[in-house]
């Protein structure tokens, strides 16, 4: 089953006026479906297959004349030499839309595409699913279903176990990408500082004390947190930072490209258990916070997501820049709406309040209404 992705309208234009576009994201996140079905006629190779990888190596001018009008390139970060390649053949074509890449390894693949390919490439970055784009199943799921299946989309069109697949995603992708990315000596310790990072979802991310509690210098900890932001498993949301008159906190938040991967690691294995943990509220604030994220990226926008934070206790979830203004987010879990919720939005609108652009109290709450300029929404309806 074909999923029409939120982003296929921005590749298609891109691949209108560049002649490669890189796709990256997280393994598993539909990169190669979305490129297949957008570009059905051009031939697919994935350079993850040992044999397409010596096909390629071994003659690469024979294998770019017998596809003369380009190809979509899955992997490609397997052989970076192909770069080069490329970048002569379109030099010489001056034609747009001829090669769409794709890969999951961020870091290694910037870095090789901009010294090759600055100004003929364009970037787009896929993650999982989206709320809108689960719900072309037609299936009515709830907040915890959420929560629990996460949003990769092999989990709706495989109606997989969500714990049995995120187990399998780990055990075959994670470790294996941060051995490829470090040299991991001790696995164990690997897979407690990982589960110590879905307990501080949505929260500060702080190397030292988790450095303690794993066993291991802060060094090796922001080592390893490079890395998973490198292979699309952690990003961190800044603080927000301005010239007035508050200590703010300079300690950036943790959060997971995917909720249910971060559920796993809780040791969430149904929905009963995400109901009574302690962690659903940080969960359901991954949450929110990715759809926010996946609008930018899918619209073809870098993140301008931030958070408010001061040393007396005054916060906004999400900040997100546009231009001048802030756009205010503070997100919660409950159904049932309390003033209090407004507090941090109040707050920022007192202090800033030439630039607060919206205001929304996210929630899972079904009451929708705006009280003192704050729009209070359902999170299902956050682009509505």
């Amino acid at each position: 089953m074909w999923i029409d992705r939120e982003i296929k309208a921005e590749l298609v234009d891109l691949a209108l006026h560049y002649p490669v576009v890189m796709i990256t994201g997280p393994r598993q996140a539909g990169k190669t479906s979305l490129a297949r079905q957008v570009f059905p006629d051009k031939p697919y190779y994935s350079i993850e297959n040992p044999d397409v990888r010596q096909q390629i190596s071994t003659d690469p001018r024979a294998f770019f004349t017998s596809n003369p009008d380009g190809a979509i390139i899955d992997e490609f970060q397997r052989y970076p030499e192909i770069l080069s390649y490329i970048q002569g053949i379109v030099d010489e074509k001056k034609q747009n839309g001829q090669f769409i890449l794709t890969g999951s390894n961020n870091v290694s693949m910037l870095s090789k595409v901009t010294q090759s390919l600055a100004g003929r490439v364009a970037l787009l970055k896929l993650l999982p699913f989206s709320i809108a784009e689960v719900g072309a199943f037609g299936k009515n799921y709830s907040l915890d279903d959420y929560l629990l299946n996460g949003f990769y989309p092999r989990v709706y069109a495989d109606n997989l176990n969500p714990t049995k697949a995120y187990r399998n995603y780990y055990e075959t992708y994670v470790e294996r990408d941060i051995r490829q990315i470090l040299q991991v000596k001790d696995v164990s310790l690997f897979q407690k500082f990982m589960k110590l990072c879905a307990g501080r979802v949505g929260q500060l991310f702080n190397a030292n004390n988790l450095a303690t509690e794993v066993g291991v210098s802060s060094m090796t900890i922001q080592a390893w947190l490079s890395a998973l932001q490198a292979t699309y498993i952690v990003f961190l949301v800044q603080p927000w930072s301005a010239n007035i008159s508050k200590r703010l906190v300079k300690t950036p938040k943790l959060y997971f490209y995917d909720v249910g991967l971060a559920a796993y690691l809780l040791g969430i294995e149904n929905t009963s258990h995400i109901e009574t943990h302690p962690l659903r509220g940080s969960l359901f604030e991954n949450l929110v916070t990715l759809e926010l994220l996946k609008n930018r990226y899918n619209a073809g926008l870098d993140n301008n997501l931030y958070f408010y934070r001061d040393n007396h206790g005054n916060e906004v979830d999400i900040m997100q820049e546009a231009g001048y203004q802030l756009n205010l987010f503070e997100i919660k879990s409950a159904e049932t709406f309390t003033p209090h919720f407004l507090n941090g939005l109040d707050y920022l609108k007192k202090i800033v309040p030439d630039r607060v652009g919206k205001s929304n109290l996210v929630y899972a709450g079904s009451d929708e209404m705006t009280i003192k300029e704050h729009r209070i929404v359902n999170y299902k309806n956050l682009f509505r």
